[in-house]
């Protein structure tokens, strides 16, 4: 798979994620065994706004060629994808989130994505020499 089409398809999860965050939090947390309360629904709608951007982001640099910028997009979203997988799973074992099926799904969704994220950026990575080295 290039680079272009990862990029497209991380793009449009994310986009969509986002989307159903800011226009369904209830059914996002309820399907997660979390009860929706006024703040649980500002963060839920914020954090969609925020995978909405990121996904508008990648989908707008996807065909863009090796760049420090580049590199450090990819770079990003590698601490994004370990840090929601492990925000979720403290979150389940703690008991925040109750429903094992509301974050198999993300979790599997969240290794494969870095995996991918990595595979891209590594390439990025020994050519340059920027702090991300």
């Amino acid at each position: 798979m290039s680079r272009h089409v990862f990029l497209t398809i991380a793009s449009i999860i994310a986009f969509l994620v986002g989307l159903f965050a800011i226009v369904f939090p209830s059914v996002l947390l309820v399907s997660k065994g979390v009860t929706p309360l006024p703040g649980t629904l500002v963060w839920t709608r914020e954090t969609g706004l925020l995978l909405l951007t990121i996904g508008l982001i990648a989908f707008s640099i996807r065909k863009h060629k090796n760049s420090e910028t580049l590199k450090a997009f990819l770079f990003g979203n590698i601490i994004i994808q370990i840090g929601l997988f492990i925000i979720e799973l403290v979150a389940y074992f703690y008991g925040t989130i109750t429903k094992l099926s509301g974050i198999l799904p993300n979790l599997t969704l969240h290794v494969l994505l870095a995996i991918g994220f990595i595979y891209f950026w590594k390439p990025l990575n020994r050519k340059s020499k920027s702090i991300l080295n």
